[in-house]
This record gives structure tokens, sequence and C-alpha cells, in this order.
């Protein structure tokens, strides 16, 4: 197994790139992430690299960050998502963002990318939540809160007697500082602060 190549960059596209090693030339598909970091690359470089051996062809796929690889391989452990889709994926969305999109559950922003549907999305997400870990580095999507617990929330606090006003602020505090919050304890919090 190739675990990476190292050599001057001889062909670059934002689809592939093309290393020599030793006087051979391998070809690498590689993300638009990977593209944009060689294209500020001088001289000798290193892309780690995931093989892909079938019976008709013996592909590599290029990475200059560890965490990009990972991310590409556990994409093509979900079923439906082969490598090329994941390399879409990963062209679309940087494996950091990817992360924070998949620790949010947000499939909407995979439903962006060519060629994944809803419930591609869906399996993404399913799959690979409890495989990510949300890391410091790992970018803050702000989540987005669910907006029926909230109006639920309110409308509780208006039967008690509270002017609607006055708990849609108290509610929003509480919903912006904890957006997976339920409804009994966001209503017990803003009894707290009324």
């Amino acid at each position: 197994m190739i675990e990476y190549i190292k050599g001057n960059v001889e062909e670059l596209t934002p689809a592939y790139a093309v290393i020599d090693n030793g006087g051979t030339g391998y070809m690498l598909n590689i993300s638009l992430s990977t593209f944009s970091g060689l294209e500020n690359e001088k001289g000798i470089v290193k892309l780690l690299v995931h093989e892909v051996i079938r019976e008709d062809a013996w592909v590599l796929y290029g990475f200059l960050t560890a965490r990009e690889r990972e991310m590409f391989r556990l994409l093509i452990g979900v079923s439906g998502v082969g490598a090329n889709t994941a390399r879409m994926i990963l062209s679309s969305v940087p494996a950091p963002e990817l992360e924070a999109v998949i620790v949010s559950g947000d499939h909407g922003k995979l439903k962006n990318v060519k060629g994944i549907g809803t419930k591609t999305a869906q399996r993404i997400i399913v799959d690979l939540k409890d495989k990510i870990k949300a890391s410091d580095d790992t970018l803050s999507l702000q989540p987005v809160t669910d907006n029926s617990v909230q109006e639920e929330a309110l409308a509780a606090m208006v039967m008690l007697g509270f002017p609607r006003p006055q708990a849609q602020k108290v509610l929003k505090k509480i919903f912006e500082a904890n957006p997976a919050i339920k409804v009994e304890a966001a209503i017990k919090q803003a009894l707290s602060m009324m």
C-alpha cells in the first residue's frame, strides 16, 4: 500500500495532479482543497495517498492533509458513496467544515453538493456522526434552532400569563445559548429569568 508520494508537481489541474517521483509520474485524483494548496507550493510536495484497486483500474487519490484523507476514507465507507462522490463532497465542503456539518446534523449543506440527494446526505450524517468528534479546530457552525420547540415554549409561557414580547426575548437568549434545549428545560430556565 502506498502511504504517500513525494516529488515535483509536473502537471496540476483542479481534478488531478501528476507528481514526478524518481522519474515516474504518478497521477493522483485530488479535491479542490488540495488543488488550492498545491497551487501555492513550490518545489517538492508530499501528497498522502489512498489507493483504490479494481479489476479494471488502479486509481490513486492524493491529499495534502491527513485530516482530508481521513474524511475521504470515512465517506467512502458510507453505503452509496464512492470515491469520486467523496472527492466531490470534499471539493465542495472542506474537511473541517464537513466535520462541523456532520456533528451538527446539517444535511442541507450536503444536499447542495452535486449528485448528493436527501437520502444520501442523511445517510452520511447518520453513519458518520458517532465517528467524528468536534475538535477545537472544527469550524463552528451556528446550530439551527428548532423553531417548533421555541414556539412551543413561547406558547406555554404565554398560557402561564407572561407577556408575549417579554417571553420571546427571554426564550431567544435561552435558545441562542443552548439550541438543543428541550421545551421543559427552556420553560424552567425562562421562569427563573423572568
